[in-house]
């Protein structure tokens, strides 16, 4: 569980349940990461409420600070629950290459 998590709302009310949904979903990305950085991996999520074009009214954004690195991913739609979930989805994918890019390459032996 990614211990360092900060929530922010921007002009939106964070509520306990959106607390508690975020800090489950975003807590839990740590199983992605490799285990030296797991130890050191902070987030920071910032909860928008924004009025854009198409009715698009919440707008999520997780920014993690990894060794190395600051991995970051953001997403508007009409329900803040369903943009934290497309956000992990989005910080998943990034991870999975942000830990195969550390991993060493083995050269085959003849």
């Amino acid at each position: 569980m990614i211990a360092s998590i900060d929530i922010t709302g921007i002009k939106y009310d964070v509520n306990q349940k959106t607390h508690k949904y975020v800090i489950e979903k975003v807590g839990k990305l740590d199983k992605y990461l490799p285990g030296h950085a797991r130890k050191s991996v902070t987030a920071d999520v910032k909860l928008r409420q924004v009025n854009r074009d198409h009715g698009n009214k919440y707008e999520a954004e997780v920014i993690l600070h990894v060794p190395e690195k600051t991995i970051v991913a953001k997403d508007t739609t009409m329900n803040m629950l369903a943009a934290v979930d497309i956000v992990e989805a989005k910080l998943v994918a990034q991870l999975k290459k942000y830990k195969d890019a550390l991993k060493p390459v083995r050269t085959a032996q003849i």
